[in-house]
């Protein structure tokens, strides 16, 4: 099937290889072996990493005086 395939990729244009060779990359990520989850173990989501870091104004929402004759 292997070569099939790549058969069937060689035929394509240039840059429609390089769209299965994407989707390819794709799919590794989403169902790949053991260097993608390496991979997605390190794009993890740290949560609450900056709490207490950012704030916003308690006037956040109000509208600025130099807009207010534009509304």
């Amino acid at each position: 099937m292997s070569t099939n395939l790549l058969e069937k990729v060689k035929q394509l244009p240039a840059d429609k290889q390089k769209e299965v060779e994407d989707f390819i990359d794709y799919l590794l990520y989403k169902y790949g072996g053991d260097e993608m989850e390496n991979i997605a173990e390190k794009r993890k989501r740290n949560l609450g990493r900056l709490k207490g870091e950012i704030w916003m104004a308690e006037n956040f929402n109000d509208t600025p005086e130099d807009f207010k004759d534009y509304m």
